[in-house]
């Protein structure tokens, strides 16, 4: 039996929408959400959407078809540097970076450039992506994503922490070579692994990501945390170095404050693809809930 979780220090409370261009801009919405005490502000990313359509979509239970937005998704980090520059402590999120489809060497310098821009503000989640066709279209084959996921991620550290940095894997390669800027946080922003909770994501954030995005509306994960914590165990590593942000999580007061109380760091809430008629009175509602979870706490 694992140990329990410790607690978490404080309630953070964030939140995600799938920014395109049908729904509020993302410079508006970090406004708004800083303004309410929001702690993060989390956007996910697509390239493309390829009209073959041969992958089914995971977040359908019954093979309902993949929502219009996916393909009208902004840029992430166009839509995260509109954010940083109309706020100031918001904390700037992606949910998630498809790192196995993209260059090691040019999504280093981006997100460091993010985070020195932004005073250090940067949360980089990545996933290991579901869409055959899409990745196909970057070239990149399906098998190899897990390690070409993981070593971009070691590579972009190497980047972000030498000055003279190079990096040799089977699918990633870095000469040795100077990039600037650094990343305003030291060592660079964390990066999060977000996905389901089998033994092989499991073992992966473990063994390398500083933190784990589940996806879960439920109001206990402590059967996950207990697997996340057996994880870290075969890696030797404390659970408590793993910060553990629920993503679509419960809006309701009770299920947050329980969350909290089992040791989930970070609590970020779903706001639908739509304009600001519909998101700003959620926000405000949200609010009002999260101020609860926090006198609770």
């Amino acid at each position: 039996m694992t140990e329990p979780r410790r607690r978490a220090e404080q309630v953070r409370i964030g939140i995600t929408l799938m920014s395109a261009d049908t729904a509020i801009r993302p410079d508006e919405l970090a406004r708004e959400a800083e303004a309410r005490g929001f702690e993060s502000l989390w956007v996910p990313e697509h390239s493309n959407i390829p009209t073959s359509r041969e992958s089914p979509w995971p977040g359908s239970l019954d093979g309902a078809p993949l929502p219009d937005e996916y393909a009208h998704l902004h840029d992430a980090f166009v839509a995260l540097s509109m954010a940083a520059a109309v706020t100031s402590t918001l904390r700037l999120g992606t949910s998630v970076l498809l790192l196995g489809q993209r260059d090691a060497i040019w999504t280093a310098k981006q997100i460091s450039t993010l985070d020195h821009l932004s005073g250090g503000r940067c949360e980089i989640g990545v996933g290991i992506g579901w869409n055959r066709e899409e990745m196909a279209s970057h070239g990149y084959g399906f098998a190899t994503r897990w390690d070409r996921t993981r070593e971009a991620v070691e590579a972009m550290r190497a980047l972000w922490r030498n000055d003279e940095a190079s990096y040799a894997g089977s699918h990633v390669t870095v000469p040795t070579t100077w990039q600037w800027p650094k990343p305003a946080q030291a060592g660079g922003p964390r990066i999060h692994l977000g996905g389901g909770v089998g033994p092989r994501l499991l073992g992966n954030v473990a063994r390398w990501a500083d933190g784990w995005l589940p996806i879960s509306a439920r109001t206990s994960l402590a059967d996950r945390l207990e697997r996340l914590a057996a994880a870290c165990a075969e890696e030797g590593r404390d659970p408590a170095e793993v910060e553990v942000s629920v993503f679509g999580a419960t809006t309701d007061a009770d299920g947050l404050t329980a969350l909290f109380a089992e040791g989930v760091d970070r609590a970020v809430l779903t706001l639908p693809t739509a304009d600001r008629e519909v998101v700003l009175p959620l926000l405000d509602t949200w609010a009002a809930t999260r101020d609860m979870v926090v006198a609770r706490h």
